[in-house]
């Protein structure tokens, strides 16, 4: 049964509110069109209704990402600017994406198939909701991004990369590494939300050549779902950065547990199949 536009636009307002905050957006499309009797959209359809929330992204951090790439591409010619925090950023970012880039294209069969077990969502959901919790609780908050180091920009990336497994949260994973490495609840944020722009798009991009060849999911829902993403998924991202700045993410572990519990008496019930 091909997706409908009601499926593609609720889709749309669930991706774009869910990909920045820490709850993981997999595991909602996974569960919400499961309990609705729909088809699962499948992992094409997620990442490339993940490319409105980059884009998001890119216009909203547009003045941040102009001056990183333009320090950046500099640096590569003068040396005194391979100092200065834009040009450090550039290679961070570059070497951050490394980790999920391997990892995604080693296990790419898994990733689409045995990792979209509603078990391992559930309780993924937990652990890492605990995870966030313990960083958000000892992590010492004292750095900027201007602290950043290259061995935190491959430590973050293998957190970015541990997102790969549908229930972990991409930004949840990046922030909670970022938590433990000192950085602050804002930093770590805007951080992971540019860590994931090159992994994202390239994601997006590579798996818009599967839309289509399945019969549930066709190109124009799925552009109503990516615009939809995008056009949430800014409104989320100005929301998340004016809280963590004055709050904790204790509200998100609480829901992600409890969510993670509630999918297991559901899969246990037979409310949800696996």
């Amino acid at each position: 049964m091909t997706m409908s536009w009601f499926e593609a636009i609720f889709l749309g307002v669930v991706q774009g509110l869910t990909e920045f905050l820490p709850i993981s957006s997999n595991a909602h499309i996974l569960v919400l069109s499961q309990l609705f009797g729909w088809q699962d959209p499948g992992a094409a359809f997620t990442a490339v209704t993940q490319i409105g929330t980059e884009l998001a992204v890119i216009v909203f951090f547009w003045r941040d990402i102009v001056r990183i790439i333009s320090t950046w591409a500099r640096s590569l010619v003068h040396r005194e600017l391979r100092s200065s925090i834009d040009a450090r950023m550039g290679w961070y970012i570059i070497i951050g994406t490394i980790p999920i880039a391997v990892l995604g294209l080693a296990f790419a069969n898994q990733i689409e198939t045995a990792a979209r077990n509603l078990w391992l969502v559930a309780v993924t959901l937990i652990v890492f909701g605990l995870i966030l919790g313990f960083a958000d609780r000892v992590g010492r908050k004292v750095h900027t991004l201007a602290a950043l180091t290259g061995r935190d920009g491959v430590v973050l990336g293998f957190g970015q990369a541990l997102a790969l497994i549908p229930g972990v949260s991409r930004s949840g994973a990046t922030i909670s590494v970022g938590l433990f490495l000192g950085y602050t609840r804002e930093a770590a944020a805007r951080y992971a939300f540019l860590l994931a722009v090159p992994a994202v798009l390239a994601s997006g991009l590579y798996e818009t050549t599967k839309i289509g060849k399945d019969s549930s999911v066709t190109w124009a829902p799925t552009i109503l779902a990516t615009v939809i993403a995008f056009i949430v998924g800014l409104a989320v991202i100005a929301w998340l950065l004016r809280w963590v700045s004055t709050h904790s993410y204790r509200p998100f572990v609480i829901y992600r547990i409890l969510t993670g519990i509630l999918i297991l008496v559901l899969l246990a019930t037979g409310r949800l199949a696996d």
